[in-house]
């Protein structure tokens, strides 16, 4: 089954502002920037990937994503990840109503293809499924088979209320690339520790990060 993949971004300005311990204002953004960079590089070249479809209204990371391969869906409703989401998946549906879709997060720097690629091959076997995140609170995908409906409900304690929509939960070892989201100055330090892509690489270094 191939996939289509939709990754919300929020104008990077806004963007991580809980690694305000490990980055000031003016680096952050460049660092959101450099996650998604690298998380949608990696997905590009997943097997089972068909493409990648990014909502978002900031104008430099849809120029530099739409660089990679995304294609970049405005965030017309501005109303936050749940409804850039729908936006997505609708818009996504418009034109291949049978399309297999997955949110995916864009924090993501250590995205290992094969990887993602086991994680969506497992949840070919459900109508939804999802993958909780490092912390086992979040999510950090979420997968709809065609003719399904997305029902994204990430936010705080997105795993419960996944499982509660009737979401599979997708129990894999060996896919912690698809787990290590970015919200923290520990959790950039557990991707680091995976090894993440060149992008990321590269802004983390002008950071000083304790154990890295």
């Amino acid at each position: 089954m191939q996939w289509t993949l939709v990754i919300p971004l929020k104008p990077l300005a806004r963007a991580k502002s809980r690694l305000s311990d490990t980055a000031g204002d003016g680096v952050r953004p460049g660092l959101a920037l450099a996650f998604a960079q690298d998380t949608v590089a990696a997905a590009l070249t997943c097997p089972a990937v068909r493409d990648v479809a990014v909502v978002t209204d900031d104008a430099l990371a849809g120029r530099e994503l739409a660089a990679l391969g995304a294609r970049i869906v405005p965030d017309e409703p501005r109303g936050g990840l749940n409804a850039a989401l729908r936006h997505g998946a609708s818009a996504v549906r418009s034109a291949r109503p049978e399309s297999a879709l997955a949110a995916l997060n864009a924090d993501l720097p250590a995205l290992r293809p094969l990887e993602l690629a086991r994680v969506l091959d497992a949840a070919a076997e459900f109508p939804r499924a999802f993958l909780p995140d490092a912390a086992a609170l979040g999510t950090t995908l979420l997968a709809a088979a065609a003719g399904e409906e997305l029902r994204p409900a990430f936010g705080p304690d997105s795993r419960r209320r996944h499982h509660a929509s009737g979401a599979a939960e997708l129990r894999l070892d060996d896919v912690d690339s698809v787990r290590q989201d970015v919200d923290t100055g520990e959790d950039l330090r557990a991707a680091l520790a995976l090894g993440v892509g060149p992008r990321t690489a590269a802004a983390a270094a002008r950071l000083l990060i304790p154990g890295q």
